[in-house]
């Protein structure tokens, strides 16, 4: 009985198209963003065009150098959760240098993304009588399992909407608990946040401000802890959460705010106090990408160039670019779940190019598509053969290309 039901749940995302397989992509160390294909000895190389690894930061010999050391220093385990034996020497200085990153009193770091903002929010929803959020509609799954795993009341405001957030507000009493979640770049469509009209009405209504900054992190600001940072409003926001799978190229998540709150979080959310830690080796490679980043534009000021010579180029050949899309992150549109998996088959298979497509749940039906992003280490001939590439497949599956361009069958009629 319980097998039937869960072979017509696969049998239905199937013949949706919505079917998730994975790629067998090996990395190159060193070579990045070369991989090898699939676990034969003889693996077909592919170029990697849709990692997270934005900056190139896990391929960095200092970041390499840091994991390899603490190795041999401290073994492969951390030994325990952070209260029993899983505080190590690496912990205490990464906390220090993201809360200076971002200009805080304090940094807690957790083991992905994904749990930081997930048990910071049930945490802090559960800990205030009567509290009510605002998230807005295109938030993380890990925004929203953090929500929905308490039982506040919520609102949800359309995407980048100030007027309808404030129209949620006006209902609520001045005194109420108040929580604004949102992200500063959105990793679907590559749009920013108005951080500046967000942190304006968090003033006008007495509210706590919570910012993922996630698809921010490395690329953005002075220093490059972000967009906040960036627009001068780091101060401005209670909570700042970041990633350190993404710019800085290993993995753990992590938040910054004042020191109370940072403490209230330590020591009543559950999803850090009960979890293992990272271990030693982890910790060090993020400490030397911070520190790295921190110090040094090098990496984010190539990708910025490489991100703006990708679009000239996809806009060369007619690929659809969203235009939602203001940052590196380059979503393509295609439309349909069926073509879009097909189009990144062929890509794979046929041109060694690796683009992982992006189907609902993850996008709304009928937004199918590719998400692009170039790094520091992409070369210009690898990003005119992807255009080109993407056009010749594009045509071949009759996907429509930029409305308007002269490469574009459909403008025939």
């Amino acid at each position: 009985m319980y097998q039937n039901l869960f072979e017509q749940k696969i049998v239905e995302l199937k013949s949706s198209g919505q079917y998730r397989e994975f790629s067998c992509i090996n990395r190159v160390s060193g070579d990045y963003p070369n991989a090898l294909l699939g676990s034969r000895k003889n693996s077909d190389p592919v170029v990697v065009w849709c990692s997270n690894d934005y900056l190139g930061m896990s391929q960095n010999p200092q970041v390499t150098s840091a994991m390899k050391s603490a190795v041999d220093l401290h073994g492969a385990g951390s030994g325990g959760s952070r209260n029993i034996g899983g505080t190590h020497k690496y912990y205490i200085s990464l906390e220090k240098s993201l809360a200076d990153w971002h200009g805080k009193d304090a940094a807690l770091v957790f083991p992905t993304g994904y749990s930081s903002n997930d048990a910071t929010l049930q945490c802090l929803l559960r800990l205030f009588p009567d509290c009510v959020v605002f998230s807005d509609e295109k938030n993380h799954a890990s925004i929203i399992n953090g929500i929905r795993s308490t039982n506040v009341e919520r609102h949800i405001f359309k995407h980048n909407d100030c007027d309808h957030l404030e129209s949620l507000l006006k209902d609520q009493p001045k005194g109420r608990f108040k929580v604004i979640v949102f992200e500063s770049i959105y990793s679907m469509d590559g749009d920013e946040a108005p951080i500046q009209e967000i942190v304006n009405l968090s003033k006008k209504y007495n509210c706590f401000t919570y910012l993922d900054e996630v698809h921010a992190i490395g690329m953005y600001g002075p220093r490059g802890s972000g967009i906040a940072d960036r627009d001068y409003l780091s101060n401005e926001i209670d909570i700042i959460q970041g990633t350190m799978a993404k710019g800085i190229g290993v993995i753990g998540g992590y938040i910054t705010g004042d020191s109370k709150t940072i403490d209230l979080i330590r020591s009543f959310a559950s999803g850090f106090i009960f979890t293992t830690s990272l271990p030693p080796a982890v910790v060090s490679a993020c400490l030397a990408s911070v520190d790295h980043l921190k110090s040094n534009d090098k990496e984010r000021t190539a990708l910025h160039k490489k991100t703006d010579e990708l679009r000239n180029s996809l806009k060369i050949e007619g690929i659809p670019i969203m235009g939602c899309s203001t940052t590196h992150i380059i979503p393509v549109l295609i439309g349909d779940a069926k073509k879009c998996k097909e189009a990144a088959r062929i890509l794979l298979e046929e041109y060694k190019i690796y683009i992982q497509p992006i189907n609902s749940p993850t996008v709304p039906l009928g937004t199918e598509r590719f998400r692009i992003n170039a790094t520091p280490n992409h070369t210009s001939d690898q990003i005119k053969f992807l255009s080109q590439s993407i056009r010749e497949v594009f045509n071949r599956l009759s996907i429509p290309l930029e409305i308007g361009h002269p490469l574009n069958r459909d403008n025939a009629a």
